[in-house]
């Protein structure tokens, strides 16, 4: 873990064709809910520019082991994690990376 304790997470979804509108309706949910976790800093919804269905999120956590403990087992992500082996044509990848510097143009005005 770095000096700040950050743990960022970049998650690869690749849905099946035709299922990125129901992909989105159990997503949508979670992200809002997640905004208003204690140790959640942001979340960046991506989707592939030249492949509708392919999606990137990019994460940041105050806390790994709030994340693997807590936050993987909230009721409000159980729909979600039950339905992506269904929607999904391959499993999810997910990347941990640790935050070395931000530079956000929002803060620099």
């Amino acid at each position: 873990m770095n000096a700040s304790g950050k743990v960022v997470f970049v998650v690869s979804l690749h849905t099946k064709e035709g299922r990125q509108d129901e992909f989105l309706s159990l997503l949508t949910p979670l992200l809002d809910a997640m905004r208003h976790e204690k140790t959640f800093i942001n979340a960046v919804l991506h989707r592939d520019a030249t492949d509708p269905t392919r999606f990137m999120i990019y994460e940041t956590w105050a806390d790994l082991a709030d994340v693997r403990d807590v936050q993987m087992k909230r009721d409000y992500r159980a729909a979600y994690e039950a339905a992506l082996p269904d929607l999904l044509r391959e499993p999810r990848q997910v990347q941990f990376w640790q935050p070395l510097r931000g530079d956000f143009k929002v803060f620099a005005d």
